[in-house]
């Protein structure tokens, strides 16, 4: 069995050829999809048959993924991440709704962007779903290579973490002293 990656996908993605079938399972924060591909020489000259199966399920299980056992910190972590999503959607909703209020209404810049705070859950999901991939805590992570969407995901904090906007203070950003 020759194990390969693919990229492409938003989530972890490893993929296994044996012979003339081409497996390729991708997990995703809530769910694992797998894609299997059986190909068969035709009768004819060049021909082929082609054979496709995609079938998803709720990740992790915790009899098909081990979760009583051997998997148990990884299971807890992983769902941990999952409840770290659902409320970072909730609280991105409120601070969007917080942000269009406030721009309409005139409020102050500094304290409209306190209600956008609520994408720190966002960040805890990351660096869940990061250490665990770093520290491979599934077994089938091994071989596993991050999608694109992990791969935006982690340009887009490192790019917010690089500085703060004056702008997004107006009128009473912080300014250095001069000469310390």
């Amino acid at each position: 069995m020759r194990k390969t990656s693919l990229r492409g996908n938003p989530s972890l993605l490893p993929k296994y050829d044996i012979m003339n079938v081409q497996v390729t399972v991708r997990y995703g924060l809530m769910q694992r999809c797998e894609r299997s591909i059986i190909t068969i020489p035709g009768p004819s000259k060049g021909g082929h048959l082609e054979y496709t199966d995609y079938e998803c399920r709720p990740f992790p299980r915790s009899v098909k993924d081990k979760c009583d056992d051997e998997n148990r910190l990884f299971c807890a972590l992983w769902t941990s991440a999952q409840y770290f999503t659902e409320l970072g959607i909730g609280f991105a909703a409120m601070g969007l709704a917080a942000l269009l209020i406030g721009v309409s209404t005139h409020s102050r810049r500094r304290r409209v962007w306190r209600a956008v705070a609520g994408l720190l859950f966002q960040l805890v999901t990351f660096i869940l779903v990061t250490e665990l991939y770093r520290k491979e805590r599934f077994p089938a992570f091994e071989h596993a290579k991050p999608g694109v969407g992990y791969v935006l995901n982690a340009v887009s904090w490192v790019s917010a973490a690089d500085r703060g906007h004056q702008w997004a203070a107006g009128n009473r950003a912080y300014k250095p002293i001069q000469g310390c």
